[in-house]
């Protein structure tokens, strides 16, 4: 692979992320397929294991707070290629918020998945979420 190739890849990962963070910002839970493939595993405390994104979608609706809004960043995003699939891993922080007001919960976690190049472009297969610390504020 040459390494203008292997820079595109790294780049799209990372945007990756990035959209899976407005999604949930967002709570757009019909565009999971444009960051989740059909036959994604997702494990995480607080969901245990799902397997199929129409599992994933039917757990996030249920999840949701009414009045809650979340702000998530990735950052530290460590990416390996190899051909068509790919480990990455970034710490997440996470405000949770009400309209107009400061985040009354914090958290950090550390997020680690395998993503697959499909022709649609790169969508997580597998995701791990692990909390590292919440702060109640």
């Amino acid at each position: 692979m040459s390494t203008d190739a292997s820079i595109a890849d790294r780049i799209e990962i990372a945007d990756l992320f990035t959209r899976l963070g407005r999604l949930l910002d967002d709570k757009r839970w019909d565009d999971a397929g444009s960051v989740f493939a059909e036959d994604v595993a997702s494990h995480s405390p607080r969901s245990g294991e799902i397997r199929g994104i129409d599992q994933l979608v039917a757990f996030m609706r249920r999840a949701e707070v009414e009045g809650e809004h979340t702000q998530h960043l990735a950052v530290d995003l460590l990416v390996n290629v190899d051909g068509d699939q790919a480990t990455a891993s970034a710490n997440s922080l996470v405000y949770f918020y009400r309209e107009g007001q400061a985040p009354h919960q914090t958290s950090g976690l550390r997020l680690t998945a395998t993503v697959v190049r499909t022709p649609a472009g790169w969508r997580f297969r597998e995701y791990e979420v692990a909390p590292a610390w919440i702060a109640k504020n």
